[in-house]
């Protein structure tokens, strides 16, 4: 459980830091077990909900697993999805509204996040950092 508290500690401190110093309004729900940690409004004042991903080794592309993006798409168009990841070499910010004709890959994962002992096969992308329209690199 202590990994859950250490992740919503940080998905709490870039919702307080977006709406203090980029000017969002978002709201943390990530104890609401949904398809996304944050909801509210972009700077620009549109509907928005974000997932966050803190890793902890990097990778060159960021996955996201296709059941997640599904859930976030499955939202509505008017809702700008933000999937957001850190890790040790920066912070990327993909929306997801504007990627079509992702390639899914199928790979051995984890069943959970943070219980890893038993690996099922799920399907996911593979989303380069380049495709990131907002990247902060360490």
């Amino acid at each position: 459980m202590k990994e859950i508290t250490t992740t919503n500690k940080f998905e709490k401190a870039l919702v307080l830091f977006l709406n203090t110093f980029d000017g969002w309004k978002l709201e943390w729900v990530g104890d609401e077990n949904l398809c996304y940690d944050a909801i509210g409004k972009t700077p620009k004042g549109h509907d928005c909900v974000m997932e966050m991903k803190f890793r902890k080794k990097y990778y060159e592309t960021k996955l996201l697993e296709k059941k997640k993006y599904d859930n976030l798409m499955a939202l509505g168009k008017d809702i700008i999805k933000i999937y957001f990841v850190s890790d040790p070499k920066g912070s990327y910010y993909f929306w997801l509204n504007k990627m079509i004709d992702l390639e899914m890959l199928t790979q051995q994962m984890p069943s959970t996040t943070f219980w890893r002992k038993h690996k099922i096969e799920k399907q996911v992308y593979m989303l380069k950092e380049e495709w990131a329209s907002i990247i902060n690199k360490s």
